[in-house]
């Protein structure tokens, strides 16, 4: 399913039902979509089934549908609160999930959507942006005036949005993109494209306040949906440390941290990915991972403890619990500053 959380089909979803599973979150983590890297974090797979659980719930709450069906404790699925210890796996109704033949870098979604009739995994992804930091892809890939912003050119500090930037992109491509809303909203199916971006700044909402009220600032993050028989569903996890951006006092609380460390040390290998997917896009190759003339070296000991305390200290700022043994917030970030 992903590189970073196993899956595991207990009933499989059909044409006119929905399906169980479980995920099993690991330790693995993954940056700039290279899949599973060399190291793990102690407690990562942990600190994200728990926050994914608890914006599912604060989710379904605010009366948004989802595919989450709660978490497991000794193989019975029980609501958060009922958990003894942080949760390692998470208990979600599944739905179809077709084929996407591709020729190249062309992708028949005609097909998948002939396969998923009335319940299927939406094959897009729909990003939100509160912010629009320095180095954010948004920067070089439009204007400000494409998002209605008074600017002739983008600022050289970070942006801050009244209104979220939604947009889309594809979620099963090898090389994932940016997509125009038309091309988007053919590749949704029969899922519409103006309740997905609807949905998706509803969950951002709720996000964004849960967050203001540990103190964090929600940069951006991302929702992937599910269609079942007309309505659309919030599926995959949303509003953790890997699928959102958060910010405490300045200074990043998420999975930006590593990609940001391995940016500064080793340089060589970020620069090897970055050719490899150029040339993949150049070529009309699907695989560019065969085309990387390098591979990632694992990380320090002592980087492995300080994103440790990262995950776990922010899951416990993030969800108002002390669920796992971690320094405060403000002592894991001051390690991650003096990194």
């Amino acid at each position: 399913m992903t590189s970073v959380k196993e899956f595991r089909i207990d009933e499989a979803a059909t044409a006119d039902e929905l399906g169980r599973g479980t995920f099993v979150f690991t330790d693995a983590y993954s940056v700039f979509d290279w899949g599973k890297m060399p190291d793990q974090i102690p407690e990562k797979g942990a600190s994200l089934c728990a926050m994914g659980a608890y914006n599912f719930e604060l989710l379904e709450s605010e009366g948004v549908a989802t595919h989450y069906r709660g978490v497991l404790e000794q193989g019975e699925v029980v609501p958060l609160e009922e958990a003894s210890r942080p949760p390692w796996e998470m208990a979600i109704d599944l739905t179809q999930v077709p084929d996407l033949p591709n020729d190249g870098r062309e992708y028949d979604y005609d097909h998948y959507h002939e396969a998923a009739g009335e319940n299927y995994l939406i094959p897009l992804e729909i990003v939100f942006r509160n912010r629009v930091p320095i180095g954010s892809s948004l920067r070089r890939r439009t204007d400000p005036a494409d998002h209605g912003l008074a600017f002739d050119e983008w600022p050289e500090g970070v942006v801050e949005l009244d209104d979220p930037i939604v947009e889309f992109s594809t979620k099963y491509e090898e090389g994932d993109r940016y997509l125009e809303r038309e091309e988007a909203d053919a590749i949704a199916g029969r899922a519409s494209i103006s309740d997905l971006e609807s949905l998706a700044r509803e969950v951002n909402r709720i996000i964004t306040e849960q967050a203001e009220s540990a103190d964090l600032v929600h940069e951006d993050g991302k929702i992937e949906c599910l269609y079942y028989q007309g309505e659309i569903r919030v599926a995959d996890v949303v509003g953790t440390f890997d699928e959102n951006r958060f910010s405490y006092e300045g200074t990043q609380l998420s999975k930006e941290v590593l990609r940001q460390y391995h940016k500064r040390t080793q340089p060589e290998w970020v620069q090897a990915v970055k050719d490899a997917k150029a040339e993949a896009k150049e070529t009309d190759v699907a695989d560019w991972k065969s085309l990387c003339e390098a591979d990632p070296d694992p990380l320090e000991d002592d980087v492995i403890e300080l994103a440790r305390n990262l995950y776990c200290a922010g899951a416990n700022a993030y969800t108002g619990h002390e669920l796992f043994d971690a320094p405060p917030l403000s002592s894991a970030i001051g390690a991650v500053q003096r990194l």
